[in-house]
C-alpha cells in the first residue's frame, strides 16, 4: 500500500515539474532571439497559443511571443522563439 502512495506521489510531482517546463507566453521580446516558427489549422486562439507553445518546446525554446495571427476558420500564427 505504501508503495503505491509513494508512486501516485512521483507521478503527480513529475506531472507538476513537466508543466513547469513549458514554454511560456511574452508580449515583448524577453532573451536571445532563436528563430520563428509557425503553425496552421487551428480552430481557436487557445488551441493556436496551445500548438504554438508546444511547437517552441520542442525547439528548445523558454519563451514565445506571437507576432501575427491569420484566418477565418482555420487559424494560422507566427511566433518569435527566445532562449
Amino acid at each position: 500500500m505504501k508503495v503505491s502512495k509513494y508512486i501516485a506521489v512521483l507521478f503527480f510531482l513529475n506531472i507538476v515539474s513537466f508543466n513547469s517546463l513549458a514554454a511560456t507566453e511574452v508580449k515583448s521580446a524577453t532573451g536571445e532571439k532563436m528563430g520563428v516558427i509557425s503553425v496552421t489549422g487551428s480552430g481557436t486562439l487557445d488551441s493556436l497559443t496551445d500548438q504554438l507553445s508546444k511547437k517552441a518546446d520542442k525547439a528548445g525554446a523558454k519563451y514565445f511571443r506571437i507576432v501575427s495571427v491569420f484566418g477565418q476558420n482555420h487559424l494560422n500564427g507566427v511566433a518569435e522563439i527566445y532562449r
